[in-house]
């Protein structure tokens, strides 16, 4: 169902694409807009390594929101900040993509749970993230991307 990577030597291992995953702080969510016109949009995420799931949060009503419930299928796209090898002026860039299925998560207990270690991403700070929790909780929609098919790869920009 899903394409094999054509070029195989730049093909990133399973464990490569999880730690990007899990450390880059954001990527573009992708899903199928207004009169089918591709919608992406930057977004920060959470990769829980319990579940394989990625979460992401945001308001409860919008266009990714109406696009997420009219079809549920998206891509979400990582990538690192690149490095450059000695000598060379060509950045080398590792991405990820997952593609997969969105569920929208109605439990405020993990609701919450999930809230609070996407947090830990951007800051420690616990008096912060229990402000935010308390005074936006109610009003954050929490989602998940159930992955169908993860890949990546190397790209050198020469």
């Amino acid at each position: 169902m899903f394409r094999e990577l054509v070029r195989k030597k730049q093909k990133l291992s399973e464990e490569e694409c999880i730690d990007l995953l899990k450390n880059e702080p954001r990527g573009v969510l992708s899903v199928l807009g207004d009169d089918d016109y591709p919608y992406g949009m930057p977004i920060n995420h959470y990769y829980c390594e319990e579940d394989g799931k990625l979460y992401f949060h945001g308001g409860k009503t919008g266009h990714k929101i109406d696009a997420i419930k009219r079809h549920n299928k998206v891509s979400f796209c990582v990538y690192d900040q690149g490095f450059r090898k000695p000598g060379e002026w060509a950045l080398n860039i590792r991405s990820v993509v997952v593609f997969g299925k969105i569920e929208i998560i109605e439990d405020m207990e993990t609701v919450i749970k999930i809230s609070r270690q996407l947090s830990y991403k951007f800051t420690n700070d616990e008096k912060y993230i229990e402000h935010e929790i308390t005074n936006s909780g109610t009003r954050t929609l929490m989602f998940a991307l159930v992955p169908e098919c993860i890949t990546g790869k190397l790209v050198n920009e020469a």
